[in-house]
């Protein structure tokens, strides 16, 4: 039997202006992520300004799965929600860093974008709180990140790319996420909740 193809879009902050400025620059990570859950290495630098599609199979739960991430180009605050993100996607990944409160904000934006984009969001998200490696630099807790995950109805993790913590688990969760859905959308009387994995 071939594998279930699911589509995720990864999703976050791109901050072009601070190269110039500051000479470092402040990312989400959210390629990192990509390139470590399919390659199993860390990317430190990776063009934000281009788009790149990952594949990789996996089994979860028994099912073999080919899964596609889009690794969206980087999205700032003022820029459009590309409508190709709100189409043939089963499940967005919306990432921040724990040492950026602009990362963090601009998910905020990203989200409400995508509701203006396609209405009320019924696609599974996981809202991932990366670079969990910088503790000490941390500016967005623990709590906010729950709580803003609360708000977009999403499972929500906190990982580091950098060590490789956690990174299979948010995809495996995702996908868990969006068979879950699919479940509760092949029942039409079923309400369509925030998805929860055991």
């Amino acid at each position: 039997m071939p594998p279930k193809q699911r589509k995720i879009a990864i999703m976050g902050f791109r901050s072009v202006g601070c190269l110039m400025v500051a000479f470092t620059v402040k990312y989400a990570g959210k390629s990192s992520l990509a390139i470590q859950f399919v390659n199993g290495e860390f990317v430190d630098y990776y063009d934000p300004t281009i788009e790149n599609t990952f594949t990789k199979n996996v089994k979860i739960q028994g099912q073999d799965y080919l899964i596609s991430i889009v690794d969206t180009r980087g999205q700032e605050e003022h820029s459009m929600f590309p409508i190709a993100y709100a189409m043939d996607i089963h499940g967005y990944c919306f990432v921040y860093s724990i040492d950026n409160k602009k990362s963090f904000e601009v998910v905020k934006v990203i989200y409400e974008k995508l509701i203006d984009t396609t209405g009320p969001v019924t696609i599974p998200i996981i809202l991932v709180g990366n670079k969990l490696d910088l503790q000490q630099e941390r500016l967005i807790t623990y709590e906010q990140g729950k709580e803003l995950a609360q708000q977009m109805k999403a499972q929500f993790v906190e990982v580091s790319a950098k060590k490789n913590s956690s990174v299979t688990d948010l995809f495996h969760t995702l996908i868990l996420c969006i068979e879950n859905a699919d479940k509760r959308n092949d029942k039409p009387h079923k309400n369509n909740s925030t998805c929860t994995v055991s």
